[in-house]
């Protein structure tokens, strides 16, 4: 109990500390020193009436849903006595593993840099900064020469390094025996099985009505969509991310998805953040880095040649690379188990007073990273509101997808939820795909690691994107990997190649994800 009350204690202090430094907090004290020239404000009961005016005012709903955001992001505060490490990663080996990969990713970045003779990092010429300025909304129109440029990394990269994990607490031959777990992830996380998930994602039981399914034999569709649209109104109404974040795990109706999705991420769009935005646009504008071109080479061969995407090859160029700029993107290491890069003055290697984070956000883009923006320019056309969702989107969700951790949503809890369940619900399949040399992992992967964005057509995109919000949680990715080898089992059975199973998943855009999922978890016997 006593733990219980020193965990509670150090989430409020934190939480205290994090808010007195935000703009919510100047504009709070802002309000209550205008309250005092209410004639209803009583010097005898100041306290209680201060408190009252910002009630009713609806401060109080604002600082509720500050709080409650602080709380989705940062993880449970530690053991008092635990090292200030354990809240980035308590296990050694995966600090290990990740610090391994970011020297890898490292080495890679700077032997570009050698090979082409390119500065990590330059001033633009005045008259590179004035183009540049006047082209901010056509950067598509662009063509520079990238061929020289390659992606720093790939996903199938990264599933090399997370097939060779291993704890080293375990002999080779124990750890295979303790998991029986015939997958290519060998270290022993524990995942939730059918029976946990189902209580987990509840809210998609068959029983219960979903947007993104088309028949219910309970509830005519469009009785359903009706009343869900007017309880989704009344979210909005109210103001209330807790609530919307409920609301939103039986699906977004399409008009009220951007704004109850910004409201879950406490994302209002106020005038000093469209002036921070303008800041890093500027910051763009005069410094050309080398991250540039490799954010520029990934949209070339991701979205704009995406049937979905192609058109808002501007938004991206000017969200990624303001991403790239931006500072505030370093507090999400305090909880990822990554460590943010750092570069050096010319001649001051190790020198730490001349050293600096490269690039300033600490995220070195990889291929396919510009599909995490792509599918919310669906949703949001004014650039700072756009930049800003997906900046709180990365540090919530996506940068799990590409670290190395043991996080249940980490991408290593993810691939093991994925194995896992393929084994103990289609034993068949799975053993014949790894006996034909063909292990789901190595298709699926991909899709886990993009969160399926390029993958689905983009209206199931995003009502799978409105339960990772309403869950708070990456695991459906899993599940979903896994619903999808179900459907295609048949086929599957009767593939003899790695190329052949592939051929057969190559197309996952006629799929309708709720169907997929709760026939998965909600069909499937245990």
């Amino acid at each position: 109990m006593l733990e219980q009350d020193s965990g509670l204690s150090l989430t409020i202090a934190r939480i205290v500390q994090r808010l007195k430094g935000s703009s919510l907090h100047s504009q709070l004290e802002r309000q209550a020193r205008i309250s005092l020239h209410n004639p209803e404000i009583k010097l005898e009961s100041l306290k209680e009436d201060i408190k009252d005016f910002l009630k009713t005012s609806g401060w109080e709903k604002k600082l509720q849903n500050a709080v409650y955001s602080e709380l989705n992001v940062f993880p449970s505060p530690c053991h008092p006595a635990a090292p200030p490490e354990h809240m980035k990663e308590p296990l050694a080996y995966m600090r290990k593993a990740q610090g391994s990969w970011e020297k890898r990713i490292l080495k890679s970045l700077n032997s570009m840099c050698t090979e082409l003779s390119i500065p990590l990092a330059q001033k633009r010429p005045a008259s590179e900064q004035k183009e540049l300025l006047n082209k901010w909304n056509e950067m598509g129109t662009d063509e520079p020469d990238l061929s020289l440029f390659r992606p720093v990394y790939a996903p199938k990269d990264f599933l090399e390094v997370l097939m060779n994990l291993r704890n080293p607490n375990y002999e080779n031959g124990e750890q295979l025996s303790f998991r029986n777990h015939l997958g290519l992830i060998q270290v022993p996380l524990k995942v939730k099985d059918i029976p946990e998930l189902k209580e987990d994602f509840s809210e998609l039981d068959l029983n219960v009505g979903q947007l993104g399914i088309d028949d219910s034999a309970q509830v005519p569709p469009e009785f359903f969509e009706n009343e869900h649209v007017r309880i989704g109104q009344k979210v909005l109404a109210e103001q209330d991310s807790a609530a919307a974040q409920q609301y939103v795990r039986q699906g977004c109706p399409t008009a009220l998805r951007a704004d109850l999705w910004a409201l879950i991420l406490n994302i209002s769009n106020q005038p000093e953040d469209i002036l921070y935005y303008e800041q890093l646009k500027s910051n763009v504008i005069q410094h050309d880095l080398l991250v540039d071109s490799l954010i520029y080479k990934d949209v070339k061969l991701t979205a704009s040649n995406d049937d979905y995407y192609f058109v808002f090859e501007d938004y991206l160029y000017q969200v990624l690379l303001c991403f790239s700029r931006d500072t505030s993107v370093l507090e999400h290491f305090a909880y990822s188990s990554a460590t943010p890069p750092k570069s050096y003055i010319r001649g001051k290697l190790g020198i730490e007073e001349y050293a600096v984070f490269y690039p300033p956000n600490g995220v070195i883009p990889f291929h396919g990273f510009s599909m995490y923006v792509a599918p919310l320019c669906f949703l949001y056309h004014e650039p700072s509101k756009l930049y800003q969702i997906f900046r709180e989107m990365y540090v919530r969700f996506f940068f799990r997808l590409h670290s190395i951790s043991s996080h249940p949503s980490g991408i290593v809890s993810l691939c093991l939820l994925f194995e896992t369940l393929l084994q103990t619900h289609l034993p068949q399949l799975f053993y014949h795909l790894r006996e034909i040399g063909a292990q789901p992992l190595r298709i699926s992967f991909k899709w886990m690691v993009r969160a399926f964005s390029g993958y689905l057509a983009t209206d199931q995109l995003l009502l799978l994107w409105d339960r990772i919000l309403g869950y708070n949680s990456l695991e459906i990715l899993a599940v979903l990997a896994a619903a999808v080898f179900a459907f295609r089992a048949v086929n599957l059975m009767e593939v003899t190649s790695l190329a052949a199973a592939e051929a057969v998943l190559a197309d996952l855009s006629t799929l309708k994800v709720m169907p997929l999922l709760q026939i998965f978890l909600f069909a499937t016997v245990t």
